[in-house]
């Protein structure tokens, strides 16, 4: 009897690592990527617990980020060490280039016994006995029957669509590749800047992150500032001041991702991964580690239930993901809306990147993936701490004065 034929849509971090699984597994596996190749304006940071967890190698990684300075929109500077409450040689930030990274986990798909293609999916049906695809390759139409889906194609996912899930609000993301000479890159190799104020990004952050040969230099807005999206960049990059007087732009690049969570991931014969399913931190942006890993677990699902992949069965994936990391993502969403979307909210969110305790929880749900407990004293500590700062923000009399030196200067 052949195998039940399972269709992939979209070959990046999520899909790949989906269409590994399964093909692991024993299924009959098809993933179709629109373009092998194609730059995607991304940071591009992994944890560590991606590297051991997936078995990537050294030499996908670019640099070991160890250190981050932080600046405030006035210019007030903190550095922060990458490192969690329980410290570890493995305390560091990976910084990869999409392109080499996805196309890595595309061959370990195809090596685990996946067909991988370069196709465009033109159109797809869903209904309770399966699955009607038509797609492009190479300018020839072909289409495909297949027993089930798992929709990895991102933010404008057209299998979320095909099953009836919401759009949900899109946030853009612009990004220059800058190259500096060889002497000033290795200053960059563990270290890397973020930068807040409205003149950035009124709702998220401005980034400056190390990669192979150059730097990855990006913002992220709403949908509200998205058509000034290269204005806040420009401004990102005159914030830096000096440090990249000698770079080159050979490389700009935007995409959407999604500011929302689908609250449903099953229906019959399809499932939702990644920024297919809006699975992307909104405190950080981060979104390689969640695709991969809701891959990974929606794909053991399918395997399990290939033979009847009703929604009734496929809903497990659903029940272990929210069980797993939907308290991270409501108390992540919380956080981004106490500290982002104003400068005295940025004002008093720099200020509390100083304090250790934070650094090591924040550390702790990046690099772990997992919520660390404090002590009660140090808890309320932090909230002290931060309730005193919002009053020296928000209360004019209170307020710090401005610094004569701002980073916005050089």
């Amino acid at each position: 009897m052949a195998k039940p034929k399972i269709l992939v849509v979209g070959g990046g971090p999520g899909g790949a690592t989906a269409g590994r699984t399964l093909a692991a597994g024993g299924a009959d596996v098809l993933i179709l990527e629109k373009s092998f190749g194609r730059p995607k304006p991304c940071g591009g940071a992994i944890p560590p617990l991606v590297i051991n967890e997936f078995g990537i190698p050294p030499e996908i990684i670019d640099c070991r980020m160890k250190y981050t300075t932080i600046y405030s929109p006035t210019g007030r500077e903190t550095d922060v060490t990458v490192v969690g409450t329980k410290p570890t040689d493995k305390d560091f930030i990976g910084m990869v280039r999409r392109e080499v990274y996805d196309n890595y986990l595309r061959e370990q798909a195809s090596k685990a016994g996946a067909e991988v293609i370069e196709a465009k999916l033109l159109s797809i049906k869903i209904t309770p006995d399966g699955v009607k695809a038509v797609y492009e390759e190479k300018g020839v139409e072909k289409k495909i029957e297949a027993a089930a889906v798992i929709g990895a194609d991102g933010a404008y996912s057209m299998v979320a669509k095909a099953v009836g899930a919401p759009r949900v609000p899109q946030c853009v993301a612009m990004q220059y590749r800058i190259r500096l000479p060889e002497s000033q890159m290795q200053e960059w190799r563990e270290t890397a800047e973020l930068y807040l104020g409205d003149e950035v990004s009124p709702d998220f952050y401005g980034w400056v992150f190390p990669k192979h040969d150059h730097l990855s230099v990006g913002v992220g807005v709403s949908p509200d500032h998205s058509t000034k999206v290269r204005t806040y960049l420009n401004n990102l990059v005159e914030r830096t001041g000096n440090k990249l007087k000698d770079g080159k732009i050979y490389a700009t690049e935007a995409h959407a991702l999604p500011m929302r969570h689908q609250k449903k991931l099953a229906w019959d014969r399809a499932m939702l991964i990644g920024d297919a399913a809006g699975m992307v931190v909104s405190t950080s942006g981060e979104g390689i580690y969640w695709a991969m890993k809701s891959g990974k677990i929606a794909a053991e699902t399918l395997l399990k239930f290939q033979e009847n992949p009703i929604a009734a069965n496929l809903n497990e994936y659903e029940k272990i993901w929210k069980k797993q990391y939907g308290t991270m993502y409501r108390f992540l969403d919380r956080l981004q809306g106490i500290y982002f979307g104003d400068n005295r909210k940025f004002e008093v969110f720099t200020q509390m990147c100083r304090d250790e305790d934070v650094q090591r929880l924040t550390f702790d749900s990046y690099l772990h993936k997992e919520m660390a407990k404090l002590p009660v004293t140090s808890g309320l500590r932090i909230f002290g701490k931060m309730a005193f700062n919002f009053a020296r923000w928000y209360v004019p009399a209170l307020r710090p004065k401005p610094r004569p030196t701002l980073a916005l200067e050089g």
